[in-house]
């Protein structure tokens, strides 16, 4: 059974095992974390879910309100590094992985007394198996609507929180057992530009947890729960768009091929935005002088095709808007999206599918072609958006990002994550947010 093959890695799995590049990825994708989700914190849904929700009483860290209970933590973490749009992401699995594992690795770490080399450990374990099930489910489960991230990153988060509270192998198998009958998450969510994505990894985070909490007691999930009749790929995937014996690696460290974000808004738009950063980059003219702008790009791209977003939410899956606001100012950043749209350059802009391109679609490729009221025509193709295994950010650019996101932090305190593997986690996150 899967699921066991899936424990008996995150049981076993010790800091020793985990090759350098992943130990170093695991950080750079915590100090991403940790940046986007401070910057969230103060976001109008964070605040709205911290007010509903209330913190509890506990010693888990809410990022930006102080302490807390651990699994109110867990949910309020996930939604705040996820309602940027801003967290990082596996193209393969198409999910963002880091927003359901880290949360509830973070709760599970600061409840029970982990160093922080546990929680970078609980984090591979984590990545491997919410990556595992996105990539071995897609893309029939995104094509039935599912939101992979709220639905295989409740496993993700289950085994990343097991890797510190219940490590047996056969607490694994229950807790991942318990976070499959829990796994939720709908694209309606997403593509209808409302808050409910924002809860999505928010709720795994919290899910996950709590299943692993059961399964320390316990308390018992199915093991056939992936593969079985009525299982999790039976149940919520096409049968045409998944293959259970071709099953991707356990134990590749998937956690290496993880992206990181520049833009707050929808992946799926960012080698469209990184082509009219090109252009613009390499030419001189202003927005006034642009008569169109043709993209062409894979379909799924091609969707996101709203010319009239009613909220921020929206503005984050619409490439004709996010799209203007790049040609309008050269950038895209957080406060970029919270001003007016820019509906009368949008208007200029015409999105086409590429038959070439959607052949490339698992790339995410896009070609932008500016034509100016002059006659001139200016042109950049984007096989990849930036950040990718392929481009990465480095540890200096998220450093930047984190400083861009929040101005008047003292950066020089992020170095604790590369030094403080032997420190327990709540030391760690005393130094880096203070009590």
């Amino acid at each position: 059974m899967m699921t066991r093959k899936l424990a008996e890695f995150v049981s076993s799995l010790s800091y020793s095992d985990i090759p350098g590049d992943a130990i170093e990825m695991a950080r750079i994708c915590f100090l991403d974390f940790l940046g986007v989700a401070m910057r969230g914190s103060s976001e109008r849904s964070g605040l709205m879910a911290l007010r509903a929700m209330g913190k509890g009483s506990g010693g888990a860290t809410i990022i930006g309100h102080g302490r807390g209970d651990a699994e109110r933590a867990a949910l309020l973490n996930g939604i705040f590094a996820h309602n940027l749009d801003l967290d990082d992401g596996h193209r393969g699995a198409q999910m963002h992985p880091g927003s359901c594992v880290i949360p509830a690795a973070l709760a599970a770490a600061e409840t029970s007394g982990a160093t922080f080399r546990d929680l970078i450990t609980a984090m591979v374990a984590g990545y491997e198996v919410a990556i595992f099930m996105g990539i071995l489910a897609n893309p029939g489960h995104r094509e039935l609507g599912f939101h992979t991230t709220g639905t295989c990153g409740t496993f993700g988060a289950a085994a990343a929180a097991s890797s510190i509270i219940c490590s047996d192998v056969d607490a694994v198998v229950n807790a991942l057992g318990i976070a499959a009958t829990q796994a939720a998450g709908l694209l309606e969510s997403d593509h209808a530009g409302t808050m409910a994505k924002h809860l999505h990894p928010g709720r795994a985070a919290q899910s996950g947890l709590i299943s692993a909490r059961l399964a320390s007691h316990g308390f018992t999930g199915a093991e056939s729960v992936i593969e079985g009749d009525e299982g999790f790929l039976r149940a919520m995937c096409r049968p045409e768009g998944q293959n259970i014996n071709e099953t991707p690696e356990i134990g590749a460290f998937h956690i290496r091929d993880v992206y990181l974000k520049r833009y707050p808004v929808c992946r799926h738009l960012h080698s469209t935005l990184d082509a009219a950063a090109e252009i613009i980059m390499e030419n001189d003219f202003s927005a006034s002088e642009i008569e169109e702008v043709t993209v062409s790009t894979y379909r799924i791209a091609a969707e996101h095709d709203s010319y009239s977003p009613a909220t921020v939410e929206a503005v984050r899956q619409s490439l004709p808007v996010s799209l203007a606001i790049v040609l309008e100012s050269g950038e895209l950043r957080v406060e970029d999206l919270e001003g007016e749209v820019c509906r009368e350059m949008a208007s200029r802009i015409r999105i086409e599918v590429d038959p070439a391109l959607e052949e490339l679609r698992n790339m995410r490729p896009s070609r932008v072609t500016v034509r100016l009221r002059n006659g001139d025509v200016l042109t950049a193709y984007r096989e990849l958006p930036r950040g990718e295994p392929e481009e990465p950010y480095t540890w200096d650019d998220i450093v930047e990002k984190f400083r861009e996101l929040n101005p008047g932090y003292d950066t020089e305190r992020l170095e604790v994550i590369g030094e403080a593997d032997q420190e327990p986690v709540t030391e760690v996150m005393l130094e880096l947010l203070g009590g």
